[in-house]
């Protein structure tokens, strides 16, 4: 079992209904990795935000509503992108498995 959490991170402090949540975790042979980096990239590809991964690989980010691009960024593995939607009041969980 990978130290990550069940579900992803707690939102406890975060009011959902009034953000667009984009958050996962990056992992690499079913465990977590630590210090890879998160780009959000927007609709045309351009660097909006990046994000080091935590202890556990979680990220967050707090977009707005729209069509987005993450890209993964670690050691031994190139660019991993990722095509996401965020939306007001909902919470977006995304898993980047890293080959390598």
């Amino acid at each position: 079992m990978c130290g990550a959490t069940v579900g992803g991170q707690a939102l406890d402090a975060v009011d959902v209904a009034r953000q667009a949540v984009i958050q996962g975790v990056v992992m690499r042979d079913d465990s977590p990795v630590a210090g890879a980096y998160v780009r959000l990239l927007d609709a045309g590809g351009e660097f909006v935000a990046e994000v080091p991964t935590s202890a556990t690989g979680h990220f967050r980010f707090f977009a707005a509503p729209g069509r987005w691009t993450l890209r993964t960024l670690a050691p031994r593995t190139g660019p991993v992108d990722r095509p996401v939607v965020a939306a007001r009041g909902r919470v977006v969980e995304v898993s980047v498995p890293l080959s390598g």
